[in-house]
């Protein structure tokens, strides 16, 4: 297996498509271990790799999010040593820290050498790391759908439907406290994509109460009133400079601008 990801590795051009290739085959494959060992059989698929996986968005992510959806008796540290195990036998040189005594549950995995294997570092110690996180206390309201997918082996989970998934990152960009560029680029994507696309408004509401968001809450009519300050107020060179090395293609940054992304969220008839 280690060896068939430093090939897929070795078929790319430049580094970034080096790298973001070699993190998402291994993303692939833990979730893959994971599915087996049925640790996310209660919860759902989110974040930017599901949105890569499901809906093919157009940049590479690092993480691989879940929130739980109903009450699960596995085990966290049991099924992260599981991986730890299958991933040695699979070639790879790894180490995993992990939590799980907080209300999202963490580990970290790191892979060690690989980025010397792969020519992407002189420096054998180099790291390349895949986070993975599951909320086990999610706000409520989400809608969820099964769905099978194909990206490098055949996985089976419950993702948050579209609407829900779009309310998580309204929710990501209304309340996180740094600028976090990959959070634009799929704004602008999701309303490129999905022009009439209207988020979750009862779990966008409850995510922002969970973090103690402070002011007036969105609702049906104005919630692109709100993205609409927060894309004009943001520090765009920041943004770019966090997406790009994520991009499938770089000429998307040309076309991902501030001035697009507002008129996108003006699409909207009832926008004023």
């Amino acid at each position: 297996m280690k060896d068939y990801a430093l090939e897929l590795a070795s078929a790319c051009q430049g580094y970034n498509a080096k790298l973001n290739t070699l993190r998402e085959y291994l993303q692939a494959y833990i979730l893959r271990v994971l599915h087996t060992d049925e640790m996310f059989k209660n919860s759902a698929f989110l974040g930017g790799t599901a949105l890569r996986f499901l809906y093919n968005l157009p940049r590479f992510s690092e993480d691989l999010d879940f929130s739980l959806i109903k009450p699960d008796d596995n085990s966290f540290t049991e099924s992260i040593n599981k991986l730890k195990k299958e991933l040695i036998l699979a070639g790879y040189a790894v180490s995993i820290k992990y939590n799980e005594e907080r209300n999202v549950k963490y580990a970290l995995v790191k892979f060690k050498e690989l980025m010397q294997d792969a020519g992407l570092s002189p420096y054998k110690e180099q790291l390349l790391s895949i986070k993975i996180d599951i909320d086990t206390n999610p706000p409520s309201g989400a809608g969820f759908k099964p769905q099978i997918i194909n990206k490098y082996f055949p996985l089976s989970f419950m993702f948050y439907d579209l609407p829900s998934l779009l309310a998580g990152k309204i929710h990501a960009l209304l309340s996180r406290g740094y600028t976090k560029g990959r959070d634009y680029f799929d704004l602008c994507w999701y309303l490129s994509r999905w022009k009439d696309g209207v988020p979750n408004i009862d779990f966008l509401v409850n995510a922002l109460r969970q973090t103690d968001y402070q002011g007036q809450l969105p609702d049906s009519e104005n919630w692109r009133q709100f993205l609409y300050k927060v894309v004009k107020e943001a520090d765009w060179k920041l943004i770019h400079k966090d997406v790009e090395n994520f991009l499938e293609n770089d000429a998307d940054n040309v076309v991902f601008t501030k001035e697009n992304t507002l008129k996108l969220i003006e699409a909207d008839k009832g926008f004023s």
